[in-house]
């Protein structure tokens, strides 16, 4: 692969390679990063990871978790690998479809063997919206039709009984995310405004699987002001000077 760039994430505590074109690391990774809420021994798996930048940054966190990062695209999971080394996190990458029973068990991905699963899944889905013609940007932005169901059912298939899920996804699509975590308990949403003044674009959801508790919304997370720079806190958190947990 050409056209790599070498980025910092969390000002300056993580290094990332990554293709210049096609979909990179952002808001959304370190959002979902900073909503992980990861203990020491945790076995964590960070699912559609890219070049690994949502682990790589939890981990810069909490280095003694186990950290298992899973990308269908060969090319990206050996820039995950790469960066995993660069980065001095031991994580095993697993190259799997998540939507294939059989590519994830050839990876290795047991039912029920994470403390914590985290995902940003594709957020398009065929026949939904125009798809990008950059073979790598579609790739990590769209799913076969039906595709997002699939993909949390597979997801929360990996977690442990009480371990946690945490996602980052369009806000638009949160009964579409409630309907296909059916088992996960003790929800919590957060969801994330372009500016006080505008409607969210994205949700946080965590929760546990196993739990009863009700449902709760958190506080938002407002992103720039009204001057169209970072807020204090969204400069913090992309900074890694703050989490939202």
């Amino acid at each position: 692969m050409t056209d790599i760039t070498q980025d910092l994430l969390l000002g300056g505590r993580v290094q990332l390679a990554q293709p210049a074109k096609g979909h990179r690391a952002g808001t959304d990774a370190v959002l979902l990063a900073a909503s992980a809420p990861v203990k020491p021994g945790d076995v964590v798996i960070d699912i559609g990871a890219s070049t690994g930048a949502v682990g790589l940054m939890v981990a810069a966190r909490e280095k003694s978790a186990r950290y298992v990062f899973v990308e269908r695209d060969s090319t990206l999971a050996e820039l995950c690998r790469r960066n995993c080394a660069a980065n001095q996190v031991e994580g095993r990458i697993a190259v799997s479809d998540l939507l294939e029973k059989e590519s994830r068990r050839a990876a290795g991905l047991l039912p029920e063997s994470a403390d914590i699963v985290l995902t940003n899944p594709p957020f398009l889905e065929e026949g939904q919206a125009r798809i990008s013609p950059d073979k790598g940007r579609a790739a990590a932005h769209a799913l076969p039709a039906g595709g997002l169901e699939a993909w949390l059912r597979a997801c929360l298939g990996l977690v442990k009984p009480k371990g946690r899920f945490v996602l980052i996804h369009r806000a638009d699509r949160l009964a579409e995310c409630l309907a296909s975590l059916n088992g996960l308990g003790g929800i919590e949403l957060r969801f994330v405004h372009p500016s006080a003044d505008k409607a969210a674009i994205r949700l946080l959801l965590s929760g546990t699987k196993g739990s009863r508790a009700p449902l709760s919304i958190l506080p938002p997370v407002i992103l720039n002001g009204p001057d169209g720079r970072f807020t204090s806190e969204a400069q913090a958190l992309h900074q890694g000077e703050a989490s939202l947990l």
